[in-house]
């Protein structure tokens, strides 16, 4: 059966006692099915609330998509736009944070000071990384320090790195035990 398409505007919707800030993942024409699924499923892994995917030049949710997920698409909301740029604009009306890895940004992802509110977080395609509207549209754009001689990681790997950091940032070192996120009893 097709998966449920989710809402942009439910994926945006405002917190509450029982909501946390909206923590999203866009994937601006990621077009690999196995990098789209591990995406999918890193961003579950890491709280996301919802991930966009474009309608046109990307992986859709397809059988290849949804056995790299893990099951993963039937518990993370995903809403297909007609484009992330329009998204973009939609997102930031209603407070969200829209973040841009970039291999190029002179800002570092772990100086990321916004992941603790409402948060798009948004990975490029292999290759060419974020499109050139997308990246003008962004709020921030932030680079993952790196050293050696390659300039740029695999996408899920970047993407990995980017929720996991806005993961610890949501959930930093508890002072009492019960207040500790719970990690997960699987590797």
């Amino acid at each position: 059966a097709a998966v449920p398409e989710a809402d942009l505007d439910d994926l945006m919707a405002s917190t509450g006692p029982d909501r946390p800030p909206p923590f999203l993942l866009g994937l601006d024409g990621v077009t690999d099915p196995n990098n789209v699924g591990t995406l999918l499923r890193t961003a579950l892994g890491a709280g996301a609330t919802g991930a966009l995917l474009p309608r046109h030049r990307a992986a859709h949710l397809t059988p290849s998509v949804t056995k790299a997920a893990a099951g993963a698409i039937e518990h993370l909301p995903v809403a297909v736009v007609a484009g992330l740029p329009g998204a973009i604009l939609r997102l930031r009306e209603h407070g969200v944070w829209v973040v841009g890895l970039d291999a190029g940004a002179p800002d570092s992802l772990f100086d990321l000071a916004v992941a603790d509110g409402p948060v798009c977080l948004l990975v490029g395609a292999e290759g060419t990384g974020l499109a050139r509207l997308t990246r003008q549209r962004c709020d921030l754009l932030v680079s993952i320090p790196q050293a050696g001689p390659l300039d740029s990681l695999n996408v899920a790997a970047a993407g990995a790195l980017a929720c996991f950091e806005v993961a610890r940032r949501r959930h930093p070192p508890a002072a009492a035990a019960g207040d500790r996120w719970e990690a997960s009893p699987r590797v």
